[in-house]
């Protein structure tokens, strides 16, 4: 097995990185030209960066650019965007999913490249109107599901998340065909063996594309009851000995098992993630201790998910303490995959209720709750404005010398009756 070829340090990037091809080979399958895929490379060194000198890397999941924008400008540095959520409302089939892998490939890297575009054009509209703003190009972390095939799938799918701006990256140790929710039931795991080939792939992918991109494999080995083959030996002391009609092996799971994965990819990968079925610190510092004992300080992914009923598991005081003790393991990005989700479902149910039964008065107290946010920063309250009016009517200005009489804001209602929010 080959490293990247040079001394290591502590906080060396490639540190224990195993790399089972040489130089040679990814420069054999690069183009002839090269393109910098600057948003991807960027991205990846400011998480990367940000993971080794915060506390942990917090993000809620996005399911537009807009909800991206809000995130950031809320203070959030880094977005996630779930699988789940595009199975669910956010594919290029226009239809809704279970997270099943049932939409189209290229959904993901379809609302990456829509949410670095969405952070462009906000950019873009605070440097127009000479304004300080947050770093709008906050690292995306991208969910590769379970490769949607074999390790030549993953490969492509990994050009395609890095070329839509993805600054990291995870892949999931299930069969891709029978691919679930890490919180449904009938999940099938791999051999270890090949998952470890995904996780190559992926790799190689980001080589031959020049892209540090952080590559994070999570298991699903936990919750897991069925096993594609024996094949590989590190998976036989979890058999149960039982096979179904469809041919898997009974799996026994569980967290020793998640674990004996977790040691297994860890020279692959640049972080883990174990996806449990509830919020247990005990259970999370069990698994972190049986990585870091073979691979002290490796980086490590957690699920914050809204699967979980916290409060039924957890006291208020437990929960509000429960990232920053994550942290303090090794987990250093951690996230709540469904909060667009939950966030626009909630917010619009309870909208649509108040306006069904109170007509106008129910809108219009959102409007006063828009105007109080304003105060910290909310800016979508000039939705004109939000969205680029006032930037194009510049680049209308700049196209006529300097003097036009089609300004779009200059008379609009919202100039008229909105003042600036708080800069």
């Amino acid at each position: 097995m080959r490293t990247n070829g040079h001394a290591h340090t502590s906080h060396d990037r490639w540190h224990g990185i195993q790399r089972p091809y040489t130089p040679e080979a990814v420069d054999r399958l690069r183009s002839s030209i090269s393109i910098d895929h600057t948003l991807a490379r960027l991205g990846a060194e400011r998480l990367w960066s940000l993971m080794h000198t915060e506390p942990y890397v917090a993000s809620l999941g996005a399911m537009t650019g807009n909800q991206a924008i809000e995130q950031v400008q809320a203070g959030l540095n880094a977005i996630y965007v779930s699988g789940w959520q595009v199975a669910g409302d956010a594919n290029l089939a226009g239809q809704m999913y279970p997270d099943q892998s049932l939409y189209p490939a290229n959904s993901v890297p379809s609302l990456v490249r829509a949410i670095n575009s969405a952070f462009m054009r906000a950019d873009q509209i605070c440097r127009s109107e000479e304004k300080d703003g947050p770093y709008w190009f906050a690292p995306i972390v991208a969910d590769a599901e379970a490769g949607f095939g074999g390790p030549l799938n993953a490969f492509e799918l990994m050009k395609a998340l890095i070329e839509a701006g993805a600054a990291a990256v995870h892949f999931e140790d299930q069969l891709s065909s029978a691919k679930k929710c890490g919180h449904l039931g009938g999940k099938v795991v791999v051999p270890i063996r090949e998952f470890v080939q995904k996780l190559i792939a992926a790799r190689l992918a980001a080589d031959v594309l020049r892209v540090p991109t952080i590559l994070i494999a999570r298991t699903d080995a936990d919750s897991a009851r069925l096993l594609l083959s024996d094949i590989d030996p590190r998976d036989r002391p979890f058999l149960t000995g039982t096979r179904t009609e469809e041919g898997f092996f009974g799996y026994l799971g569980g967290i020793d098992a998640a674990i004996a994965r977790g040691l297994a990819y860890a020279p692959y990968a640049d972080m883990i993630w174990c996806e449990t079925s509830h919020p247990d610190l005990d259970e999370a510092r069990r698994f972190a201790d049986g990585i870091h004992a073979q691979f002290p300080g490796k980086l490590l992914a957690y699920n914050c998910s809204p699967s979980f009923h916290w409060k039924k598991h957890l006291e208020d005081k437990e929960i509000a303490e429960f990232q920053m003790k994550l942290g303090e393991m090794g987990y250093k990005y951690q996230f709540v995959t469904l909060a667009g989700f939950h966030a626009l479902n909630a917010s619009m149910y309870q909208l649509a209720r108040e306006y069904a039964y109170g007509g106008m008065s129910a809108y219009v107290t959102l409007q006063d709750r828009e105007f109080e946010l304003a105060e910290d920063g909310y800016t979508a309250v000039r939705h004109q404005r939000f969205v680029g009016t006032g930037y194009f009517d510049v680049v209308q200005t700049t196209i006529a010398g300097g003097h036009s009489s089609t300004e779009a804001l200059a008379g609009s209602t919202e100039t008229e009756q909105f003042a600036s929010p708080v800069s």
